[in-house]
């Protein structure tokens, strides 16, 4: 089974994600990819694979300019962000390329093409264009409002960058970003994984602003930058195929974001909002590690938060932000392969009683069983008092655990529950219908590890036993002698 680590311990943008799996790929597979890039045809983008080093690792850093300028870090060096708001203002000629909004909001960005160093960093509460973990400045905006931030020596004269290029942002509704991705020359699967992944933003927006999702405007996650980011990772995505995705806990970095509504604590409220029931952690890096647009990707394409699976790594692919940390700023893909069922999870659930009869125990296993149990079992314990009691101890399903604690209460006279959480390594399961001179069996196949193993079903054994007049032993051993496997 081909499987897909992400290690995320220095949080997570789309452009990383974008970078660390573009590294997984062959040199065909690449020559496919940026054939694909190429014929999304989007006017003013061009989009490279640039090698970069961090703390003394080379990997590569997707670089994404629009009419010639990068949305990378939107730092600034030394100089405070200019908030200017417009409410009714009319701009006339700005015209997203590729994205045409009558009566939009717009928000004007001029930057500088180079990292910029001793920045703070700056958010859009946070629907940004993220990269190397850092956000845009924000604004929220109704109406035709227009929120502009300049560089440090930038002229800001009609809108016009001082080298003669007009660069402009909109605020880009979710029916625009649909009309957007719908029109791109992609795979259906694609457009459908890059909408999902937006949903997941627009709603953590809608929550955030305490708006319905219609009334959500995309800042900097609206343009075509973010555009690019969000389908290139669908569509490596797609490219790789793997059986499963797994990634670590998320490092969301620490501190604060300086916003034009004031100062937000790390992680945003959308990032917060679209973790949640994922595992993340803080730490001594100051500033913002994970955005929300790398927060959706995971949240929509990771099947399991946890450690590394036991995996024989074939590729690693180092996808790098701009700025620089004390350790490195970095996404790190493993690609490789594990026995199918190898990565499982499972939680155990214990409990101690003194105070229950044997059938009231046995009629609570039942249940149990019943409510998803994958396993139940119970241990003879001395207690308080020193009396004798019963452990019992239930394996289960991470999702089936809220159902089974609820039955432990209900037929239990436990006062509290344990939980555990344990990795688990298991064999590939199936069966097969096998016809033998007693009559037809079902024989369980157990693979995995250069290990197999096989076992007549137990009640197709006693049946064939007993309509035979045979032992259990007997048969068990003549339907393994006809077969060859069975034992």
């Amino acid at each position: 089974m081909n499987v897909l680590y992400l290690d995320c311990s220095m949080g997570a943008a789309g452009d990383m994600l974008t970078a660390a799996l573009y590294e997984l790929l062959d040199e065909k597979q690449k020559q496919i990819y940026w054939d694909t890039i190429k014929a999304l045809n989007l006017p003013g983008v061009e989009v490279a694979a640039e090698q970069v080093a961090k703390c003394g690792i080379l990997g590569t850093h997707m670089s994404v300019k629009i009419q010639g300028h990068e949305e990378a870090e939107h730092e600034h060096a030394g100089a405070e962000l200019a908030w200017h708001e417009h409410a009714g203002h009319e701009h006339a000629g700005h015209e997203h390329a590729g994205i045409e909004h009558t009566g939009a909001e717009l928000a004007c960005h001029e930057h500088t093409e180079h990292e910029q160093a001793g920045a703070e960093d700056a958010c859009d509460e946070h629907t940004g264009a993220e990269h190397a973990g850092a956000e845009d400045a924000c604004d929220e905006h109704t109406g035709a409002e227009l929120a502009c931030h300049e560089k440090a020596g930038v002229e800001h004269a009609g809108h016009e960058h001082q080298h003669g290029h007009e660069h402009h942002h909109h605020h880009a509704s979710m029916h625009h970003i649909e009309e957007v991705i719908g029109a791109l020359p992609v795979a259906e699967k694609v457009k459908e994984d890059a909408l999902a992944v937006y949903g997941l933003i627009a709603q953590a927006e809608s929550h955030a602003h305490g708006k319905p999702v219609t009334e959500i405007h995309f800042h900097e996650v609206g343009t075509l930058d973010a555009v690019v980011d969000v389908t290139s990772v669908c569509l490596l995505m797609q490219m790789l195929a793997p059986d499963k995705v797994v990634a670590s806990p998320v490092h969301v970095g620490s501190g604060h974001v300086h916003c034009a509504h004031g100062i937000l604590p790390v992680p945003a409220p959308a990032t917060a909002y679209i973790l949640q029931d994922v595992p993340t952690y803080g730490g001594a890096i100051q500033g913002e590690l994970c955005t929300p647009t790398g927060a959706a990707l995971l949240k929509h394409f990771v099947t399991e938060f946890g450690s590394m699976p036991l995996m024989t790594v074939r590729h690693i692919g180092y996808g790098m932000g701009l700025k620089d940390f004390p350790q490195a700023n970095c996404v790190r893909a493993l690609w490789g392969t594990v026995e199918q069922g190898a990565g499982d999870r499972v939680v155990e659930l214990s409990c101690n009683v003194d105070d229950m009869t044997g059938e009231e125990i046995g009629f609570a296993m039942e249940c149990l069983f019943e409510a998803g149990a994958m396993d139940v079992f119970t241990v003879p314990i001395g207690m308080k008092k020193s009396r004798p009691g019963i452990m019992l101890s239930v394996i289960g399903r991470e999702e089936d655990k809220e159902l089974l604690v609820r039955t432990l209460f209900l037929h239990t006279t436990t006062l509290g529950v344990r939980e555990t959480n344990h990795p688990r390594y298991i064999l590939r399961r199936s069966t097969k219908q096998v016809e033998t001179s007693l009559g037809s069996a079902t024989l369980k196949v157990s693979e995995g590890y250069g290990i197999t193993r096989a076992k007549f079903e137990y009640e197709d054994v006693a049946r064939i036993a007993r309509e035979q007049g045979m032992s259990f032993r007997e048969t068990a051993a003549r339907l393994a002698a006809e077969n060859g496997d069975g034992k």
